[in-house]
């Protein structure tokens, strides 16, 4: 049975980021539970990247599912113009009380790609609404903002999206702020915002994820925002990653003083279950859309937005964040892999180790080997980490760990001994 499903597999479905021609079989699934994946050949694996970072509860969570077989007995889906529903004013409520001021409405879509791009809407059409031509898109090199053209127009250029650059809209990009380039960014930062040309900046807090988990400075993020507030540029915080505790904090922002204009959510907003994209507005963007002139109205939209089921699922994870117990899973995640590191650091062909929250990111260089996006040893590593019972998914030569928040001592304890098993091999 496996067999035949894994050949129509092949047959039928055309897979994200996978190069079909050389890659390995993938794996099939037949059920899920905490923090584990169990296959149709009977074995278990760990899943170290929470399912492409957005099971953050773990899978098959019970609250959540009940939840969402609540919902599904009053009200499963419906338009969400000209009408409403309470579970979708019940999120936006949730959702601004948490994030508190400035933020106050919220506008729904389906993923993190398109709450990026509902945002980049937002912040241009922001200025033109009142009349002013603020044109120009600051970004930081090597961000990932998702793959529809909008957010991949503000990301990494080469890689992935390099067959479709000549359709991007031209973008500043400040280089990553490694710490002894700092000043020299925010001068450039400050030249570009003095030109009054500056729209918005969009930026990933604290933390570059699809770059390879890279990190910088609380004060670099809160001198750089500190400069476009000086100089009126919005601010677009991309926390589609970042946010749900991630950092140790429920929102990565909290780490510092800067409250951004605009925030996007989504991975771990539903516990990773129901796909759901959140863009988040201050009363100031939201006003200057409010004319009589229809045109003038954030003209956008999505069929599934305000989906009833994605928003239960929501508010079923929010809850599971005002517990205790989650917090405490975090705090014990937090403290296993810094353990971990001290035991990384021995290791010579371990380097740049870094953590925030409950990820931890290494480059694994060896002589003669690739690095990079598309460095060789990526499939080494899986290979070796599915002999050992555990799946995740390296950026390249970069290993990641970001597991559940339900992974157990025991879980984290194989997880790290075969990625030290791997260098032992």
């Amino acid at each position: 049975m496996s067999k035949d499903l894994l050949q129509k597999d092949k047959t039928y479905v055309w897979h994200p980021f996978t190069q079909a021609k050389t890659a390995q079989e993938p794996l099939l699934i037949e059920s899920a539970k905490g923090a584990k994946l169990f296959s149709s050949d009977g074995k278990s694996y760990i899943d170290a990247n929470s399912s492409w970072w957005v099971n953050v509860h773990g899978h098959g969570n019970v609250r959540i599912g009940e939840a969402i077989s609540k919902q599904f007995q009053k009200i499963d889906h419906v338009i969400f113009a000209d009408a409403t529903h309470e579970t979708a004013v019940n999120l936006a409520e949730e959702v601004v009380t948490l994030l508190g001021n400035p933020f106050s409405k919220v506008f729904f879509s389906d993923n993190g790609s398109t709450a990026v791009e509902v945002a980049l809407k937002m912040a241009i059409q922001f200025w033109q609404n009142r009349g002013e031509t603020r044109h120009r898109i600051v970004a930081l090199e090597g961000a990932y903002h998702g793959d529809t053209f909008g957010a991949m127009s503000v990301g990494q250029r080469g890689y992935f999206n390099k067959p479709f650059e000549q359709y991007f809209f031209e973008v500043d990009f400040l280089d990553f702020p490694i710490r002894d380039k700092e000043e020299e960014i925010l001068r450039k930062a400050k030249q570009l915002f003095a030109t009054n040309e500056v729209a918005v900046l969009i930026i990933e807090p604290l933390i570059l994820g699809s770059a390879g988990m890279l990190m910088y400075s609380v004060d670099f993020l809160e001198n750089l925002c500190a400069l476009a507030k000086k100089y009126d540029v919005l601010i677009i915080f991309d926390e589609v990653m970042t946010a749900w505790g991630r950092t140790g904090k429920l929102f990565a922002f909290e780490h510092t003083t800067v409250r951004p204009d605009i925030i996007c959510l989504s991975k771990g907003l539903t516990g990773g279950v129901l796909p759901l994209g959140l863009t988040v507005a201050t009363e100031e963007i939201f006003e200057a859309f409010l004319y009589d002139e229809k045109a003038k109205a954030l003209l956008h939209g999505h069929s599934f937005t305000g989906n009833a089921l994605s928003c239960a699922a929501a508010l079923a994870s929010i809850e599971l964040f005002k517990e205790t117990a989650t917090w405490e899973n975090i705090g014990r995640i937090i403290k296993q892999h810094q353990t971990f590191a001290e035991q990384l650091a021995t290791i010579s062909s371990v380097k740049n180790i870094r953590q925030l929250g409950t990820i931890i990111a290494f480059e694994v260089e060896i002589q003669g080997q690739t690095e990079g996006y598309f460095a060789s040893i990526k499939e080494e590593i899986v290979k070796h980490m599915l002999e050992h019972g555990v799946l995740l998914r390296p950026l390249g030569n970069t290993v990641f760990l970001n597991p559940p928040y339900c992974v157990s001592d025991e879980e984290l304890g194989q997880v790290y001994t075969a990625i030290l098993g791997f260098f032992e091999s």
